[in-house]
């Protein structure tokens, strides 16, 4: 299982790489089925993997002036705020056991991957549509709505917070979509919004968790292979074409993903 992990945890960097996110999204249940990692420190250790490989991610396109920096700032202060009060005091408060009903308990880690699981859900729907705003021009100048940026931004931090994924796959289609950007600076903007979610995200963890950092780091060394390897084969592959494939593979295991966690227990 635990080779099976290591492999998932390239093809994580490489579907961040190729197809500008939506890798994250494999992360926590790669940590909990893979690597039997308990669903609350999953999301810990992958507010790391994800801020760390998203970083590397970005410099591509800070190199190629494809980031918006003002629209990272205005949609990361809220985030961040919103990461903050959701790791410190809203994930330490929920209870062990929530509710039971017969033989099935409703537990964190439960409750916790079936909100993943739902995400997931929606996420792959994101990947799977056709793209109606693939504009590739990054010089068109848009109006810039600070209240949409600002509440969206909260929402992000929130879902960030919850579950230790980076959010791209709903970044990215809030950029481009709602918030009108060129697709290219869409992703960029995103991998800079993810890293400093995640990261900020796992300081404000420490505190209340022991990180196995010989684990983590090694995971996070894999994934940043996988980011750096997507990033080449995106010179040589349309990742456009991949996308709906790996948004079924992500619906298909949001779907298992819930059947485990409630049918199976």
């Amino acid at each position: 299982m635990d080779i099976a992990g290591y492999l998932a945890s390239i093809f994580i960097g490489i579907s961040l790489g190729l197809i500008g996110g939506g890798g994250s999204i494999l992360t926590v249940p790669v940590l909990v089925y893979l690597f039997s990692t308990d669903a609350v420190l999953a999301t810990t250790y992958s507010l790391f993997i994800v801020g760390t490989t998203s970083i590397v991610g970005s410099l591509s396109y800070f190199k190629k002036e494809l980031v918006n920096i003002k629209m990272a700032v205005v949609f990361g202060i809220p985030s961040i705020i919103s990461v903050f009060l959701t790791r410190a005091y809203i994930m330490p408060s929920i209870p062990g056991e929530i509710f039971r009903a017969g033989n099935f308990i409703l537990t964190k880690s439960i409750f916790l991957m079936l909100i993943f699981a739902v995400l997931m859900v929606f996420a792959s729907y994101s990947m799977i549509k056709k793209d109606e705003h693939a504009s590739d021009d990054t010089t068109q100048k848009q109006p810039f709505n600070y209240p949409l940026v600002f509440a969206i931004g909260i929402f992000i931090g929130t879902i960030t917070g919850f579950i230790g994924a980076g959010g791209g796959f709903l970044i990215i289609p809030v950029l481009a979509n709602l918030l009108k950007l060129p697709m290219k600076i869409a992703v960029g903007t995103s991998l800079l919004i993810i890293s400093t979610n995640s990261l900020i995200g796992f300081l404000f963890s420490l505190s209340h968790t022991s990180v196995h950092w010989h684990f983590l780091l090694t995971i996070t060394f894999i994934a940043i292979v996988g980011i750096l390897t997507g990033s080449f084969l995106s010179t040589k592959i349309d990742g456009k074409k991949l996308k709906p494939a790996f948004g079924w593979f992500v619906l298909v295991m949001g779907i298992y993903i819930i059947i485990k966690e409630t049918l199976l227990k």
